[in-house]
């Protein structure tokens, strides 16, 4: 069974270190992800439709609302560092409105200078309770991570995210998803409301999201549950109740399906800063404007 090792929730993303030994599904983030082999066996994921290592010599880099799923490896349990950045970092740090939301590829080569970055964060997330100057070091990888990406990325490769939604029904079912998650959601209704077929609503959906609703509306859920497990009292099985699951079972399959664990580990091990972003609402949202700030 897979672990969470440490949790650490900062101003504008987290990071974790997991002992993985066995796959994810399928799924995706708003935020944008990066995942580091710091120990085991040389394991893949696959990113859209392409496999891609995580090995020591090769991390592995997901962009915002991009399928992904872990593959692991036949050899044995891989320990990752795995980092999830809020999409405003993205568009407070980009060079320009092409290049936010998205990594120029998904194999990132581990520099000496990363490979630093990562031992470095590694230790604060296991020795640091405090946590101080956890969104310095979680800063620095990322942005070392992300410019890596962009180094002879493959002509072409400039982003459709400025062309995500640009049609104003897939916004509307973006907002009525939000609004019914924790309902037993008919996709077909929604469809209905945004004045398409199902099958041209998944269709259009995919097209300007990357993702199916499905996995979607399976993120706005994950999402909450975080967000209920790191700053509310309410127990495993109220969590699961509020977001329509039948069972605590039900809810705990899912999440360890989703995340990678069960959500009372994840609980157990997590530390949210006083800086940190909520999970959902507007600080989240891929609709908001970049703020100031920006880091040099």
């Amino acid at each position: 069974m897979s672990h969470a090792v440490s949790v650490s929730h900062g101003e504008f993303g987290r990071a974790t270190i997991y002992r993985l030994d066995r796959p994810i599904i399928n799924h995706a983030h708003r935020e944008g992800h990066i995942v580091y082999n710091i120990g085991g066996p040389a394991a893949t994921m696959t990113v859209a439709d392409s496999e891609v290592p995580c090995t020591a010599t090769t991390a592995t880099a997901i962009s915002p609302w991009e399928p992904h799923s872990w593959n692991g490896s036949p050899e044995g349990e891989v320990v990752s560092l795995t980092l999830y950045i809020k999409p405003m970092w993205f568009l407070e740090n980009s060079a320009s409105a092409e290049y936010a939301l998205k990594f120029g590829r998904s194999a990132i080569t581990v520099t000496p200078v990363i490979d630093d970055l990562v031992k470095r964060l590694t230790a604060h997330l296991l020795e640091d309770e405090e946590h101080n100057g956890f969104d310095d070091l979680l800063f620095a990888l990322t942005k070392e991570s992300f410019e890596q990406t962009w180094h002879a990325a493959p002509q072409g490769s400039l982003n459709t995210a400025c062309q995500r939604f640009s049609d104003f029904r897939v916004r509307r079912s973006l907002r009525l998803m939000e609004d019914r998650m924790t309902e037993d959601v008919d996709m077909e209704g929604i469809a209905r409301s945004v004045g398409l077929s199902r099958p041209h609503f998944f269709k259009l959906f995919k097209q300007q999201m990357g993702v199916t609703p499905n996995i979607y509306l399976n993120t706005l859920r994950a999402e909450q549950a975080i967000e209920d497990l790191l700053t509310t009292d309410k127990s495993v099985t109220d969590i699961a109740h509020d977001l329509g699951f039948s069972s605590q079972a039900s809810f705990t399959r899912f999440f360890s399906s989703n995340v990678g664990i069960a959500p009372s580990e994840y609980r157990r091990v997590a530390h949210c800063s006083s800086t940190a972003f909520p999970m959902i609402g507007q600080a989240g949202r891929l609709s908001g404007m970049p703020v100031s700030g920006v880091r040099n």
